[in-house]
């Protein structure tokens, strides 16, 4: 009955997995190291983000989900506007 019961516990992880959703935006305006980390610290305060990565360079930031969870394209540019920047295409992967 345990092997059953811890089967079942993996199963539901690992396909909760599949469910964690990639967000890659575009962020105009992001010049320096210091405007990457607000970025970066102001999307990591949002209940849905598991990890945020910024591309300094491409101006790009990439955004994982918590399994089962999303963020909208209206909060991603919420998020993006109250930083101070002007956000550009949104572009989502599972």
């Amino acid at each position: 009955m345990r092997q059953i019961l811890l089967a079942l516990v993996i199963l539901v992880g690992l396909s909760g997995l599949a469910l964690a959703e990639t967000i890659t935006t575009t962020v105009h305006g992001m010049v320096c190291a210091f405007c990457a980390t607000g970025i970066e610290k102001t999307f990591r305060k949002q209940p849905e983000v598991a990890t945020v990565k910024v591309d300094l360079p491409r101006k790009r930031v990439v955004i994982t989900t918590k399994p089962g969870k999303t963020l909208s394209d209206a909060k991603i540019k919420e998020v993006v506007t109250y930083s101070g920047y002007k956000m550009g295409e949104i572009v989502r992967s599972k």
